[in-house]
């Protein structure tokens, strides 16, 4: 493993892959239904389009219906292809945390930088389960740095100031999948002082450096599976101070979030998370990530053709900004 890395070095756009399935990956009698072909496709995609990190297996990389040789070989194959360019925090997400450890041991052994890590979903954690759950996992792997996956909807709640000041206290807790920037955002980000780095949204990042400044140094996205220019855009004008570029891209990007979320509601959205998100990459037309694995393969119609929308205008932004990822790429391979 390259050396450990801290939340300093959480910095940049971290891309979240989904989990590529053959056409007949939503089958019941399917075997192994991971697309390698496709992965290979879709990593050499985001990292060349310039992401700064990736992470793997969170809720649309369908974490929960990936069978544990599905998702090693997958993490595998992610592992191979970035070749040690970028971090790549895999996903070890589980029920319980004898398992969790027991995943994160095997996704360390394959080569990632680190772990991407939601709390157990069964029961909803109380402030000491949460703690409690993180410290055990970070002092069985000691080597592992983990980024928490924060999400309200999937874990049953949001994680408190309070809980973010003692995980940031925990070795080798390094960053956390922010979602919205709630109104304690900026005591959260305080909470965590330079020992954890919290993430926000890709389109929440200018917003963000707005209200605590550079300590919102990294963000997370899915839309680099749509294609990554957009974000390089929106990266390279925040990082040179250009606000009037940044709110422009913002506002692309906002734009074509417009569709995507049922009835305007995140909560819908996260009853078909997956189908949904599944259904932009494809119309985004970078790479086909395949079907949803069952039993999350159900979801109405008019839902998808929001999603579909959404993919087919970040098509759009991603034509319109490639030529400013184009430059940014050739000034990095001069440098």
């Amino acid at each position: 493993m390259s050396p450990k890395l801290r939340a300093q070095d959480i910095k940049g756009v971290f891309n979240i892959l989904p989990t590529p399935a053959i056409k007949t990956g939503s089958l019941l009698t399917a075997d192994d239904t991971v697309d390698y072909e496709a992965t290979t496709r879709l990593v050499r995609t985001v990292v060349d389009g310039g992401a700064d990190g990736i992470m793997t297996n969170g809720t649309f990389g369908e974490a929960a219906t990936l069978s544990f040789d599905e998702l090693e070989r997958f993490v595998a194959r992610v592992v191979k292809e970035v070749g040690g360019a970028i971090p790549v925090f895999g996903g070890a997400t589980a029920l319980g945390t004898r398992e969790t450890i027991q995943r994160g041991r095997a996704l360390l052994a394959l080569g990632v930088s680190g772990l991407f890590l939601g709390r157990p979903m069964w029961c909803e954690c109380d402030d000491s389960t949460i703690v409690g759950f993180y410290t055990d996992v970070a002092e069985a792997l000691p080597d592992a740095p983990i980024i928490i996956y924060d999400n309200p909807e999937v874990f049953k709640g949001k994680i408190s100031t309070a809980v973010y000041r003692e995980l940031a206290k925990i070795p080798g807790v390094v960053g956390s999948k922010y979602i919205g920037l709630t109104p304690v955002y900026e005591a959260d980000v305080e909470a965590c002082g330079d020992d954890l780095t919290i993430m926000p949204l890709d389109v929440d990042w200018l917003n963000a450096r707005r209200r605590v400044g550079d300590v919102a140094r990294s963000v997370w996205t899915g839309s680099g599976n749509c294609g990554m220019a957009p974000l390089v855009a929106l990266r390279e004008a925040i990082l040179t101070g250009d606000e009037e570029a940044a709110l422009a891209v913002t506002a692309d990007m906002a734009h074509s979030f417009e569709t995507f979320f049922p009835n305007g509601s995140f909560h819908d959205f996260s009853l078909y998370n997956i189908p949904l998100e599944k259904a932009r990459f494809a119309a985004a037309g970078i790479v086909d990530p395949g079907p949803p694995r069952p039993p999350y393969h159900f979801v109405p119609e008019e839902y998808l053709e929001g999603a579909r929308e959404a993919g087919r205008r970040w098509a759009v932004l991603q034509q319109k900004y490639a030529a400013t990822a184009s430059a940014v790429s050739v000034s990095a391979a001069g440098k």
